[in-house]
């Protein structure tokens, strides 16, 4: 899926960013088989990287869901929160086509779609990292500042990852 993805994602980032007026760094990494050697590449705790997950709506749209990267989507807290029964995580290709990024890239800033956005009450307060827009990069924030200029809603929506 790498052929069609958007030449410009990590420009798209950034300059949403600017608009909203947020200070993102972005960091050149070494590629990352998953999400714990991506934090260990970066020397972060694994609870500091946030992971974008696209969430489908019942309805048919979408929105974003931002997770410690050691916490899991609560599916009952989250369908609670949106009186909702229903709620998925859209295939890859489906994910790509409402965002405009791979997954493993993903970022609520400069999407193709501005989606609503819901950030989990145990994100860290300070500087987080997530997707760029682009593989082999990453985005450090400051949380506050994001959730602000997402008029992201924060909400009680993961757990705890099962040991093992």
């Amino acid at each position: 899926m790498t052929d069609q993805l958007p030449a410009d994602g990590l420009e798209r980032m950034q300059r949403d960013a600017r608009n909203r007026g947020l200070h993102v760094d972005v960091v050149t990494r070494q590629p990352a088989g998953s999400l714990i050697e991506a934090a260990g590449l970066m020397g972060l705790g694994v609870h500091e990287v946030v992971k974008s997950l696209v969430v489908k709506h019942k309805d048919g749209s979408f929105f974003f869901a931002l997770i410690p990267g050691d916490r899991t989507i609560s599916w009952p807290k989250l369908r609670a929160l949106l009186g909702v029964n229903k709620l998925s995580l859209p295939r890859p290709e489906v994910a790509f086509a409402a965002t405009g990024y791979e997954r493993g890239t993903i970022t609520p800033l400069g999407a193709t779609t501005p989606w609503p956005v819901y950030v989990d009450s145990s994100v860290v307060a300070g500087r987080i990292c997530l997707g760029a827009g682009a593989h082999g990069h990453s985005a450090f924030v400051d949380s506050a500042e994001l959730i602000s200029a997402l008029n992201a809603t924060v909400a009680d929506i993961s757990d705890a990852e099962a040991p093992g």
